[in-house]
Parts: C-alpha cells; sequence; structure tokens
C-alpha cells in the first residue's frame, strides 16, 4: 500500500510540472499576446496579421550570372535588424477606413489598393499611426519627408527589409522552388521566368506560360511564402522608403539608400509584369508624387525603438515649360510609326525615327531572337541618324513598341546619347496586353534627372480611338495642338 501511495503522489507531480512547462511554453509562443521578457520589453506590440521579422545578414542584389539581372542589382552584404511586416498587402477597404477615398483602378474591399503615390503611403502611415494612438514615423515637408526611426507608428519597409523578408533565406531569383507560375502567383502568367530564351522551345521551361487576369486579385489568394506573406511577387508591387541610386560596395547595417534622389523604389513586381520582373533582386522605380494601377502598401512596424532619423530631400525634377517639341520613336512593325504620326498631324511638331545601322529582321520569328538577345545583354546597338542640335527641344514625346514589358535597346541607345537633364520626356508606347509593363522603370534609370510625363499606351495600333486617346493625352500633358 505503500508503495502504491508513493508511485501515486509521483505521477500527481510529474503530471503538474508538465502541465506548467506548457503553460509556459504556450505563453510565449505568441510574440502579441505573450508577457515580454526582459530582453522583449522593447518590443512593439503589433497589430493582427503582421510577423515577425528576425534580423540577420545576407546577400543584397543578384549574382552575375542571374539571368535577366540589371547592372543595378550588384551584390553587397546587408544586416537589418528585427522588425514586423504585414502578411499582405492593404486593402481598400483598409485605405478608405483612414483616408475617406479609394483611388484604385480596380475597385473591391479585399483587393490590394493601388494607383497610390509613394507620398500617398507615406499619409496613410502617419494618418493610420494617429488613428491608432501612436508615434507617426514620418515629418512631411512639401516633396521632403523625414523620417523618425524611434517612432512605433506605421511605415513603409526599406528596400533591404522588402528583400530580406521576401528572400525568406533563399538565394536563387525566386523564394519559390523553379519559379513562379499562374497557379500561384498573379503576373502576366504568358510570360514565366525564361520563356524569352524559349519561345521555340517551351518544352524546357520550368515552369509553362498560364493565365494571365489582366486585374488585380483579392489579398491572400495563394500560398504564402515560407516567412508567411502573402502576394510578395505580383498582383501589385509595394513601395519601399529608399531613394533609387547604385548600391554602395560596403557592408551595410539597416541602410536606408541614398539621403536624396528623384525617384523612389518599388519591389515584387505586378499583376500585369513578366516573372523577371518579380525577381526577389528586381528594382524597379517611380517619382514619388506619382501612382500607378499595379503599385500599391505594405506595411511595417519596428520591433524595437530604433535610433536618429533620416531626412529625405526630394529632387524636384525641372521640365521644360514652352520650347520646341519632338517627337521621336522607334518602331519595327509600323504600330508605333502610326501612332506617331497622328501626334505629329495634331500637333505639328518635328519628326524624328530611331533607325539603326544593322537594322533588326523584317521575319518576325528573326526578330524575335535578335531583340530578345539584345534586350538579355543589354546591347546597344548603333543607330543611323542622330538629332541635330536636341539642345532646341524641351519636350520629347518618345514612342516605342512594349517588347517582353521593357524598351527595346535601340531607345536605350537613343536615350544615353543625349543630355536630357532639365528636360522633359513622355512616352507612349503600343502594347500587346502589358500596357507599359517596366518600360518606365527602364526610362526613368537612364534618365534620372529628366521630368518623366503622363505616358500613352496604345494597344496594338490603337483602332478607331487612337485619335482621341492622343488628343486626350497631350491635353493631360500640356502639349497644344494645331
Amino acid at each position: 500500500m505503500k508503495r502504491c501511495l508513493t508511485l501515486i503522489l509521483s505521477l500527481l507531480l510529474a503530471f503538474s510540472l508538465t502541465a506548467c512547462s506548457q503553460a509556459e511554453s504556450s505563453g510565449n509562443s505568441d510574440p502579441v499576446s505573450s508577457t515580454p521578457t526582459a530582453s522583449e520589453a522593447d518590443k512593439t506590440e503589433v497589430p493582427e496579421n503582421f510577423v515577425l521579422i528576425e534580423g540577420g545578414s545576407f546577400q543584397m542584389g543578384s549574382p552575375e550570372d542571374e539571368a535577366w539581372r540589371s547592372e543595378d542589382e550588384a551584390q553587397h552584404t546587408v544586416t537589418v535588424s528585427d522588425f514586423y511586416i504585414s502578411q499582405y498587402e492593404l486593402t481598400q477597404s483598409e485605405y478608405q477606413a483612414v483616408m475617406n477615398e479609394n483611388p484604385s483602378n480596380f475597385q473591391g474591399d479585399t483587393l490590394p489598393v493601388e494607383s497610390v503615390s509613394w507620398l500617398d503611403a507615406i499619409a496613410y502611415c502617419n494618418a493610420r499611426s494617429e488613428q491608432e494612438s501612436l508615434t507617426p514615423a514620418y515629418t512631411v515637408d512639401g516633396q521632403s519627408v523625414s523620417w523618425d526611426r524611434s517612432a512605433n507608428g506605421y511605415r513603409l519597409p526599406t528596400e533591404a527589409e522588402w528583400e530580406y523578408a521576401c528572400r525568406a533565406g533563399t538565394t536563387t531569383p525566386f523564394y519559390i522552388e523553379n519559379s513562379p507560375s499562374a497557379e500561384n502567383t498573379n503576373f502576366y502568367g504568358h510570360y514565366p521566368y525564361m520563356i524569352e530564351d524559349n519561345y521555340f522551345s517551351q518544352g524546357n521551361l520550368e515552369v509553362q506560360p498560364g493565365e494571365y487576369r489582366q486585374t488585380t486579385v483579392a489579398v491572400g489568394s495563394f500560398d504564402p511564402s515560407p516567412n508567411g506573406l502573402y502576394d510578395m511577387y505580383g498582383n501589385v508591387a509595394e513601395w519601399v522608403w529608399d531613394y533609387y541610386g547604385a548600391y554602395p560596395a560596403e557592408e551595410q547595417t539597416d541602410p536606408t539608400g541614398p539621403e536624396s534622389g528623384a525617384l523612389r523604389v518599388y519591389r515584387g513586381g505586378g499583376w500585369n509584369d513578366f516573372a523577371k520582373n518579380l525577381r526577389s533582386a528586381y528594382r524597379a522605380t517611380m517619382e514619388q508624387e506619382k501612382g500607378s494601377f499595379n503599385l500599391g502598401i505594405r506595411l511595417v512596424r519596428n520591433a524595437a525603438a530604433g535610433t536618429g532619423s533620416v531626412s529625405g530631400i526630394g529632387a524636384q525634377q525641372a521640365g521644360g515649360s514652352g520650347g520646341k517639341v519632338l517627337i521621336t520613336y522607334f518602331s519595327w512593325g509600323g504600330n508605333t510609326r502610326g501612332v506617331a504620326e497622328e501626334i505629329q498631324a495634331q500637333t505639328g511638331a518635328d519628326l524624328f525615327e530611331i533607325t539603326l545601322v544593322n537594322p533588326y529582321s523584317s521575319d518576325y520569328n528573326t526578330v524575335l531572337e535578335e531583340a530578345q538577345r539584345d534586350q538579355n545583354a543589354q546591347a546597344r546597338p548603333e543607330l543611323q541618324n542622330h538629332v541635330e542640335n536636341m539642345e532646341q527641344y524641351d519636350t520629347i514625346l518618345l514612342g516605342y513598341p512594349n517588347w517582353w514589358a521593357s524598351i527595346p535597346m535601340p531607345i536605350a541607345s537613343f536615350l544615353e546619347e543625349y543630355d536630357f537633364s532639365g528636360k522633359t520626356i513622355i512616352p507612349f508606347c503600343s502594347h500587346g496586353g502589358g500596357e507599359f509593363g517596366q518600360c518606365l522603370t527602364a526610362i526613368t534609370k537612364l534618365v534620372p534627372d529628366a521630368r518623366i510625363g503622363e505616358a500613352l499606351s496604345i494597344h496594338y495600333s490603337g483602332g478607331s480611338s487612337m485619335p482621341g486617346d492622343v488628343s486626350d493625352w497631350l491635353s493631360a500633358n500640356g502639349i497644344a495642338g494645331n
């Protein structure tokens, strides 16, 4: 009997200790609701649907052998501190609840908000912070914005934070094994990664072409990343804090980008982007006062208070006013030429066609190979003709076909030949469904000291509505007609 009593007491004690242990474990598993330990005392209590990204070091950028990389993706070592990031892109209902407006092109409460500028995103962060009795992260003075790194309010991720969270420890072009497909990502599904090199042998592709939805979808429609984040690729791209500039070669800790600039960075690609422009390292740019129908917001909060402040000095791009207008264009199949000639008919401006010393083939299959080769190599084809006295023009209406979500390389040759500082460049393009793709980013990177006007996209030749579309576009940009 004595032995039985001893055994029962031992079992009760063991059960009690196990229950205590489980209770402690359960209490510490949730960083939002748990009682902070001494080492966690200064961590921010975060709202629902945010996750903690534990800091660490990684190689930011892409290796030189990564297909379709850009020169501005030079790899360098970066260390980031802990931070909280929203699992989801900001929805239209969330934006409407704070700002009492919804600028989105595609309407729906659960769709991501888009068509918001970087300055709009900053204003939202501050307004929501104040609404929830948090300290706003930003102080806005016209085009200049400073960031208080100790503030506990909502903010945009830095470019380094965004890439670190997206990569989730991977070093490949995507965190997704192989690459995104239309089944797990909302993008221009006809153009999976490496399609440009495999038009005539698609059996070699790891991911086959799929659906192109041509719209945003409800946030969280696909499986999350290894970090528990949804839509890091596609749906809408996402603004980050940083001005655009070259990466430094030296190792950095919690970098915030250049101190000033004319362009802000956004990441992740949108519903109309090719897979090559969804890569973890890909960098897109736009002026901070502009928005786009494929560009939205993902919020961040500090996990612990930072120190100091970061001042951002907006470099206002000075576009030309008055003066002469030049219509310049590159056309292969004739669609862009037709638009350019309509623009000249309505404005009487000078017309200049960009031609090559060694023209692309007139055969469709051959030109695919030639143009893809040039774009992949970021080649600069030699131009046959040149603009005399470019200094006489204040405004350049720049036309081209959208080739594989970017500009044809003859346009790059043209933009690098002249000094466009202080001039206004107003793009117009013909396209087969992707509208601008990443054309505008490609242009702004090549001419960062020019002002970029409101662009025009025409589906193929534009049909009967093209003259009216051109007239509206010219009016929107303040270009006088005949």
